[in-house]
């Protein structure tokens, strides 16, 4: 590692001396109709807090460029007659990378309209159609807040109305559902999960695979989403790679504790034609880390790497082409004889091996049919595989055996095109079609008692979802605006059906304030493993009892009201309640609910099944927040809520993800330091306190008798609770903008649970103490990056 830093060093000093111009950057970009996605000219764009003030004007194509910026945070202000003014916040300068935007206006309801109507972008989604429960998020952010990891997911945990009160995984409970519920959409195609480590009917994993260098501005759903969003009850992630750089190439060397050692690169393939590439790649580095004394919750070493890359064609007279994709692979063995009583994950009477690999590759076809209308079409593949081998280690009784073999994989082809049209400014409609093909593998098998074995999973097959949407933005006045949809969805497996109404209203009553409402009804698929579990009879014959499963249902209701105090400020609070109907329980009268599928690691091996089962989850959220401005950021948000559901036995219980609040608060400081303040120290913190979850006991006597771990009965089921939770972080860093060359480097320390808080991860049954021992989360986690662009 030591070589690794002196050659850059090497390289920037030598690099300093060549050149004796003082270093500046260029912030150049497009400016187009949201709507319409028409290039717009004439727009003028100014540099706000530049000395002397610097800007712009859209030319005959919609582009613009401001060069010789010197580095540091701006605000841009964008204006054109006829359509809304909006503010720009935290547009970031550093030495090392050109800034491109993409940004869309929106035409003013009357064409006469006197009033200067402005707008925040930091207030806003990317999606047209959100009224309610909605927020876009910057590659920047996912950046600067500590204990991000970079990672989108526990970025998302942030805001309010979402918690993700684990170290070890990434899972997101959203107003009180499970992880299972969130939808994760890439560049227009839907990924069952894009995370390392991931497995088969889940949405979360350790690790994110998605490289943060290259996501651009994107959107994250509570509640109540467009009607274009479909097969998901809780959440919407909705992510795009941002285009390479189409006039200069780039590079970026980037070396983490989690993220591993990085390199990216990015430039013009015909700068005529405007065509660009983006290809980014990273390994682990965990086992550095780990003989660094950095903990990472396991004693075994897991390896991971992931490419991502976007090719784009540029303008050619049959519309623009994009190819994406994204890949991953990793590993990790858990041996007995390699573990300690820490361990979150191992099991010391066991040695388990587990691999997954994911895969996204799309093509992406952009259309205008005429000034006011487009359509956008993505064909593409998604692919998640999982292969987990478990053997009982030797004893003086019986010697050592494999006992479990679990293999498992989903390849979706996947077709999703829709029109859209900008009919005038007050009517914008929007109808797609999404169909997928999910090819499917599942192949599970375990020994039991006599060690014969038995196959719980044996599906080698496929089956389609078809969905359908329609929706519509209808500004009535520039006051009062209304979204409202229809969606359909179709699962050929068992030919369920969902017809799902949504509606969105806004009504801006002042400059600084508005009431916003939203309802939407929403349909998912069970988790994809459930439908083929096999139901095993004592004569040795079996049935897939659970294949006819329906979706289950949930309804959202949403108020809220949201200020903005001052230019930079932003109070925003929003009452919702949730009824799930349709929810799998057990034919049987029982505790049992697929509502808390997802809060462990264990697959979902229930079987008879029916859709009897009831939900509901109600709460209140706030959110202050001051964006990046002045220097400093503060952003406090919290959330009161409830979750409870009913299995077969009619008894309303908490489910297993109802924490029933938490809050964050987080805040950052920039100085600029250096004689010509080009350069910046950073510090950031953030406190995060969330209610312990409930969880059924474990039977320690039935545990003891029968060797493995046995949970309690009905009675006990979700009866008790773990202690609260509770982090403090602290990130600190450094950024140097090199003042004779295009060159910038930064470097952070995050350092993640400073009080070293032993966080309650589970309780579980030890075959080799036999007794229950008590897991506990990561303790005190340094966490470094070092970034240098060029």
């Amino acid at each position: 590692m030591k070589t690794i830093f002196t050659a850059v060093t090497i390289l920037i000093l030598t690099t300093n001396v060549a050149f004796g111009q003082i270093s500046t950057q260029s912030i150049r970009g497009t400016v187009m109709d949201k709507q319409s996605q028409t290039m717009i000219p004439g727009v003028s764009i100014v540099l706000l807090g530049s000395v002397p003030l610097k800007g712009s004007t859209t030319d005959g194509n919609g582009h613009f460029k401001i060069t010789e910026v010197t580095p540091g945070r701006y605000d841009l202000k964008i204006s054109y007659l006829g359509y809304k003014e909006i503010v720009m916040p935290n547009v970031v300068v550093t030495s090392g990378k050109e800034v491109v935007l993409d940004i869309g206006m929106e035409e003013n309801v009357s064409a006469l309209q006197e009033i200067v109507v402005t707008g925040n972008k930091k207030n806003e989604t990317n999606n047209e159609m959100v009224s309610v429960s909605g927020r876009s998020f910057s590659m920047e952010e996912v950046n600067r807040y500590a204990g991000g990891r970079s990672d989108p997911s526990r970025l998302a945990a942030n805001f309010a109305g979402v918690s993700s009160p684990d170290d070890s995984r990434n899972d997101l409970v959203i107003r009180g559902n499970s992880p299972v519920g969130v939808l994760w959409r890439i560049e227009g195609l839907n990924i069952p999960n894009p995370n390392h480590f991931s497995t088969v009917g889940t949405t979360g994993g350790p690790v994110s695979a998605i490289n943060t260098n290259v996501i651009k501005n994107s959107d994250f759903f509570t509640s109540a989403f467009p009607a274009e969003y479909g097969n998901a009850n809780a959440g919407v992630f909705d992510l795009g790679f941002r285009t390479g750089n189409s006039e200069k190439y780039e590079h970026t060397f980037q070396l983490g504790a989690l993220t591993g050692l990085e390199g990216m690169t990015e430039g013009p393939i015909n700068k005529r034609k405007g065509s660009s590439y983006l290809i980014a790649y990273r390994y682990s580095f965990t086992g550095v880390a780990q003989k660094l004394g950095i903990p990472i919750g396991t004693t075994a070493t897991p390896f991971y790497q992931d490419l991502s890359f976007k090719f784009n064609g540029g303008a050619t007279k049959f519309g623009r082409f994009t190819l994406f994709g994204m890949g991953g692979k990793s590993k990790i063995s858990f041996l007995h004889d390699q573990i300690d009583s820490s361990d979150l994950f191992a099991n010391p009477a066991k040695d388990s091996y587990f691999t997954s690999d994911i895969g996204l590759l799309g093509v992406k076809h952009f259309y205008k049919l005429n000034a006011k209308s487009y359509i956008n079409t993505i064909v593409g593949s998604t692919y998640n595989a999982g292969n987990y081998l478990e053997d009982n280690v030797a004893t003086d009784l019986k010697p050592a055996e494999r006992n479990i073999e679990n293999k498992s994989s989903q390849l979706r082809y996947s077709l999703n095109t829709s029109f859209n049209s900008k009919i005038s400014s007050k009517l914008f409609v929007k109808a797609g079609l999404i169909s997928e093909v999910i090819n499917l593998l599942l192949d599970a098998r375990q020994r039991d008692s006599n060690s014969v074995w038995r196959q719980y999973w044996d599906f080698n097959d496929k089956t389609m979802l078809n969905q359908a949407y329609a929706q519509m933005k209808y500004r009535f006045t520039e006051k009062l605006t209304v979204n409202a949809g229809l969606h359909f969805q179709y699962l050929t497996l068992n030919n369920a059906t969902s017809i799902e109404p949504r509606l969105g209203l806004k009504y801006q009553f002042t400059r600084k304030q508005c009431l916003i409402a939203g309802y939407g009804m929403h349909s998912q698929m069970q988790p994809i493993d459930v439908y083929f579990y096999r139901t095993h009879y004592t004569d040795g014959s079996y049935t897939t009892s659970n294949q006819n499963l329906d979706f289950t249902h949930s309804q959202h209701f949403v108020i809220g009201y949201d200020l903005l105090p001052a230019s930079d400020w932003r109070i925003k609070t929003e009452i919702y309640y949730q009824l799930l109907s349709n929810v799998p329980v057990t034919r049987n009268s029982s505790s049992y609910s697929m509502l808390n599928s997802g809060a462990s690691f264990l697959p979902n091996d229930q079987s008879l099944l029916e859709n009897k089962g009831t939900g509901t989850n109600y709460g209140a959220e706030l959110t202050v927040e001051k964006f990046f401005s002045k220097g400093y950021y503060v952003l406090l948000t919290g959330s009161i809520y409830e979750a409870k559901y009913k299995g077969s036995d009619h008894i309303e219980r908490n489910t297993a993800f109802n924490g029933q609040y938490v809050y964050n608060v987080l805040g950052g400081k920039d100085i600029k330091i250096g004689a010509e303040k080009r350069n910046v120290f950073s510090l950031g913190m953030k406190l995060t306190q969330a209610g312990g979850r409930y969880y059924t006991p474990v039977d320690l006597e039935a545990s003891q008798a029968s060797g493995t771990q046995i949970v309690k009965g009905d009675e006990y089921a979700f009866s008790q609770r773990y202690p609260d939770f509770f982090r403090l972080d602290v990130k600190v860093g450094i950024t140097l903008n090199s003042k004779l060359k295009k060159l910038s480097q930064s470097f952070s320390l995050d350092i993640q649970n400073v009080t070293n808080t032993q966080n309650v991860f589970a309780q579980r049954y030890s075959p080799v103490t036999n007794i229950i021992n008590t897991a506990y989360q990561i303790g005190f986690f340094p966490n470094f990056v070092y970034k240098v662009q060029f």
